[in-house]
């Protein structure tokens, strides 16, 4: 991007005044692909990162992409921001389409990658205001915003201190403000959370559920964080770069069905042989690190009827447990593991 010095105003710019252009109205959805694909040529042949990927993305929802590293979310993001070419297929972000009208689309949207990108010597008004400035806002414009998204971000009080000297999340919540400076249709944030503490996670997701209801701007998250993929509106489930799944969070629950049954006993390989024989044909039973486990419908009424039916052979009981489907559950069923078990220390 070109950097103006000068007072000009440019066209783009999202203010309402006698030289500006009106931006066309906005479709229903803000993200729509089809068939999206994503490869790169290597030694060993051709890697697909992303591939023929369909999604649709309501304007003003919260929309998550789920999945484990290496899934494919970065890129669809890159690609959706038009920072990097699709191999296949068609994309539109905001009206504008990723390959024919790459600039517009990186004028309706926001990035928040992962890495920080702010200077940590300057103060949050300079970073905004440099920000600002890169992004064609002329003078008065870009302090006015600065001051804007500053409030809006809880900063103003600390708008003159050093970025080194605010906290993690206090940082997080600086670079989303920044990507609000020119007022995007879409707000595309990689991993928003990643490195923070509890509670600042939950501080980031109350600004940005506040920012969504202020401005009516759309969500597009990456995360693989299941609890923060749960509060949102949709979540679209990739691996190894195809979508497996896409609903709202109680759908995708509801589709698996049954509860997940825990027991422990004091003699698992037993009990397991009894559980077997009582649960109707259909109902697998396996045994894990965390007990016997199985999956049946209104599972808490099943409990006492196991566990009457293991102390009648002298089989104690040490714990028993009833959950309905996670999405890690959704995630299991579709891909056959689990999305923890793709973390560093992961495990189901």
């Amino acid at each position: 991007m070109r950097l103006h010095t000068g007072d000009e105003e440019l066209a783009h710019e999202p203010t309402l005044g006698p030289r500006a252009t009106p931006r066309p109205p906005e479709p229903e959805y803000a993200v729509t692909t089809r068939g999206l694909v994503k490869s790169y040529p290597g030694p060993q042949g051709t890697t697909t990162a992303v591939d023929g990927l369909d999604l649709d993305v309501w304007r003003g929802e919260t929309f998550a992409f789920l999945g484990p590293n290496g899934a494919g979310k970065s890129t669809t993001i890159a690609m959706l921001c038009a920072l990097a070419r699709p191999t296949a297929g068609h994309a539109t972000v905001a009206g504008a389409d990723v390959r024919t009208q790459p600039h517009q689309v990186r004028q309706r949207v926001g990035m928040l990658f992962q890495q920080s990108a702010l200077d940590p010597d300057l103060t949050p008004e300079q970073n905004l205001h440099i920000h600002a400035r890169l992004y064609g806002l002329r003078r008065g414009y870009a302090r006015q915003r600065t001051a804007e998204v500053l409030d809006v971000a809880g900063l103003t009080d600390r708008r003159r201190s050093p970025v080194r000297t605010l906290s993690g999340g206090m940082r997080r919540r600086l670079e989303i403000a920044r990507q609000l400076l020119h007022a995007p249709s879409v707000l595309f944030l990689d991993e928003p959370t990643t490195g923070l503490d509890p509670h600042a996670r939950a501080q980031i997701w109350d600004h940005l559920y506040a920012l969504r209801e202020r401005h009516g701007s759309t969500l597009f998250v990456t995360t693989h964080q299941l609890e923060e993929a749960a509060t949102c509106d949709r979540v679209a489930i990739i691996d190894h770069g195809r979508l497996v799944a896409q609903g709202t969070p109680l759908a995708l629950k509801a589709a698996i069905g049954d509860d997940r049954v825990v027991l422990r006993t004091s003699q698992d390989d037993a009990a397991h042989e009894i559980v077997r024989r009582i649960v109707p044909p259909g109902h697998p039973v396996t045994t894990d690190p965390d007990g016997i486990c199985l999956r049946l419908p209104d599972g808490s009424s099943w409990i006492p009827r196991l566990c009457a039916a293991l102390e009648s052979h002298g089989i104690a009981v040490r714990a028993a447990s009833a959950t309905p489907p996670t999405l890690d559950d959704v995630f299991f069923h579709h891909t056959g593991r689990s999305i923890n078990s793709e973390l560093p220390g992961g495990g189901r």
